[in-house]
């Protein structure tokens, strides 16, 4: 790893964090190798390969980067298979990467930093760093940033194979989220993107078939132009949790950063908006309080019924991504929420909230028992700051297993002081098992500050509590990502 120079924000209120800076202060270097040190054991049934995208170059030329997203995006991918478990992480060569690292300097302006002489696209867009999320599709690999096309990658070396636009259906404008949703019913690619134009802004809904066609693209006109990173997918409908946080592209397109551009305006009102996934035609446009949402878990319907489970958080969390490496130093409180929505009264019938308050993210479901059973899910996974609340610089550090069966008992591990957790979870059934069984590995990325090392932590899915039951200890350290996926061996 090469350094690439000491963090210059002022320091925060107290470091709630100690060693925060050391995982973001290396450049991390290409590597692919099998693993040679493994602590307990990892269940007989984990094969296939795990994979995270998040950023990892925080500095290009002297200028240092001051905000979480604007890292180059790395991708990692952890093979298992019978005769051991491998590992091998790249960068995306992305147009960003590509032309930043010819010119030897930082070309582009990024999400939360602007220099002298930065480039939009088109004077209108930023240059995607591809460093949020990776999903297998289609036998190859998509990276995806926010708001750009995504990048195709080969599953097994991480090499860029270039920009994936889907047959030509999506060009380099075509506005397309970070947060695309694989049907594993029908196989479908479903995903949405937002058209910030203040006179008429409007959601692009895309329907993708499993052999990448475009099979449908619709607008739907949104009441301003909100910032909106996620959503959800059910049978018959696509819901989405509309914030008032809204993007001035005059700003942007003014010299600004991306978030400089970005404003909270909670007196507008959040809605939840129902779309039918066959015509793109709304359904149901719900009141749904004043809160935020970043990341939703899961959506199902039963008729006329439908059921939406997020993390609602108290306000947007964006600008808790700087100054780097004080992180999260004012964060507010979120909770999981599920809401039950009357689609043919069109009114919020009922919500419900698990008590775990602490800045919940990164929420994880098994997506291979609904696929295999189609039965009600009852447990998901996600990552807490158990010093939300308090001031000064904090980062992950609790794993929460939650049932919504039972939303009083919170099966929840908390890592040891100066260790992080640095990555999305990310579950893996056992496919030998019952059809209705739940359960099964939890895998999730770790890193020792005081080592300066990183390491994938192997739980059982269902009792969190009790500790890692094996620890697998990379060969060299790499920055926190943010989401996962998993592709079984056939894929």
């Amino acid at each position: 790893m090469r350094e690439v120079g000491s963090a210059t924000a002022a320091p925060a209120r107290e470091d709630l964090a100690p060693g925060l800076e050391r995982a973001f202060s290396f450049l991390p270097e290409e590597r692919s190798y099998r693993l040679r040190e493994i602590a307990g054991a990892v269940p007989a049934f984990v094969r296939g390969t795990c994979y995270w995208n998040g950023p990892a170059r925080f500095a290009r030329g002297g200028l240092r980067y001051r905000h979480w997203l604007d890292g180059d995006g790395m991708v990692c991918a952890l093979r298992f298979g019978d005769d051991g478990i491998d590992f091998t992480n790249r960068f995306v060569r992305s147009a960003k990467w590509t032309a930043e690292e010819e010119a030897e300097r930082p070309v582009f302006r990024a999400f939360g930093t602007a220099f002298p002489g930065d480039r939009l696209v088109r004077g209108i867009a930023l240059e995607s760093p591809v460093n949020v999320s990776v999903y297998p599709f289609r036998g190859t690999l998509l990276a995806c940033g926010e708001q750009g096309l995504p990048w195709e990658l080969d599953p097994r070396t991480l090499a860029t194979r270039g920009t994936f636009t889907f047959g030509g259906a999506l060009n380099a404008l075509s506005p397309f989220s970070a947060h695309a949703k694989i049907d594993p019913g029908n196989g479908e690619l479903l995903n949405f993107g937002i058209s910030y134009a203040s006179a008429q802004p409007c959601l692009n809904v895309y329907r993708f078939s499993p052999s990448g066609a475009l099979l449908a693209r619709r607008r739907v006109p949104l009441p301003y132009p909100a910032s909106l990173h996620d959503f959800c997918a059910s049978t018959g409908h696509l819901i989405f949790f509309i914030s008032p946080y809204l993007l001035d592209l005059r700003s942007l397109a003014g010299g600004r950063t991306l978030m400089d551009s970005l404003s909270w305006q909670p007196e507008l009102g959040s809605r939840l908006l129902v779309v039918s996934r066959d015509s793109g035609e709304v359904v149901a446009s719900v009141p749904a309080g004043s809160g935020y949402c970043l990341h939703t878990i899961h959506a199902s319907e039963d008729g006329d019924r439908l059921t939406v489970d997020l993390l609602e958080l108290d306000r947007p969390v964006y600008d808790q991504y700087q100054e780097m490496p004080d992180l999260f130093t004012a964060v507010g409180e979120g909770r999981p929420v599920r809401l039950v929505v009357d689609l043919r009264g069109g009114r919020l019938a009922a919500r419900h909230e698990i008590d775990y308050q602490l800045a919940p993210d990164f929420p994880a479901i098994d997506l291979y028992r609904l696929h295999r059973a189609e039965l009600p899910y009852r447990d998901f996974w996600m990552l807490g700051i158990s010093a939300a609340g308090r001031p000064g610089r904090k980062f992950f550090d609790q794993l929460v297993h939650v049932d919504w069966s039972a939303p009083g008992s919170l099966d929840l591990w908390q890592a040891p002081a100066g260790h992080y957790l640095a990555g999305e979870p990310l579950m893996v059934a056992d496919p030998a098992a019952p059809a209705d069984a739940r359960g099964g590995a939890l895998l999730c990325p770790l890193f020792d500050s005081a080592a300066r090392a990183s390491r994938v932590l192997v739980f059982d899915a269902l009792d969190v509590a009790a500790g890692p039951r094996a620890t697998l200890y990379l060969e060299a350290p790499v920055p926190p990502s943010f989401h996962s996926s998993f592709a079984a061996p056939t894929q």
